[in-house]
């Protein structure tokens, strides 16, 4: 009868914890298309306030490794315009930590780029998630990553030798 009584709070508290996983992971999924909607309407409001205050986004271009301020500095032009970038997401992965505050996902998106990655790390602050850390990527097929270093190779070398100067 103990193992019986056992087993059954057991499962009654797996099933809560997955329960609670899955509400998170939802709620997470609503927040980033939130977030790219925002960025899609030119809403500059609700889509730096997404981001915590001392975010990080890490850009496409090997210089583009910004905390929030300066990020919006670079972004804010592009919604003052009326239109920033409109990314949809058409696959994601979220995971959870143990005690549901911090969780990491990778999306791809599809931009005007093609197909780009976009992960990051969320953490909530009372009730609501925010984005600590973010990274987007080009993505490139392995069948033409030669044709793409050729290109690269003009003008990352120089970009190279700078960057390895003022690290």
């Amino acid at each position: 009868m103990k193992h019986l009584l056992l087993f059954w709070l057991l499962f009654i508290a797996g099933t809560g914890l997955l329960f609670a996983q899955d509400k998170a992971s939802q709620e997470i999924d609503v927040f980033l298309n939130q977030w790219h909607e925002a960025a899609a309407q030119a809403n500059a409001k609700a889509y730096f306030e997404a981001m915590s205050n001392d975010a990080m986004y890490i850009g496409t271009d090997a210089t583009e490794n910004w905390n929030k301020k300066q990020f919006q500095a670079f972004a804010q032009p592009y919604f003052d315009r009326g239109k920033a970038w409109d990314f949809k997401p058409f696959q994601r992965h979220i995971y959870l930590s143990a005690d549901g505050k911090t969780a990491w996902f990778d999306e791809l998106l599809d931009t005007w780029m093609k197909i780009c990655r976009g992960s990051g790390v969320l953490q909530k602050e009372g009730k609501t998630w925010k984005i600590k850390h973010y990274v987007l990527s080009t993505t490139i097929p392995n069948d033409n990553i030669d044709a793409v270093v050729k290109v690269k190779t003009l003008i990352e070398d120089e970009q190279m030798k700078q960057l390895k100067q003022t690290k």
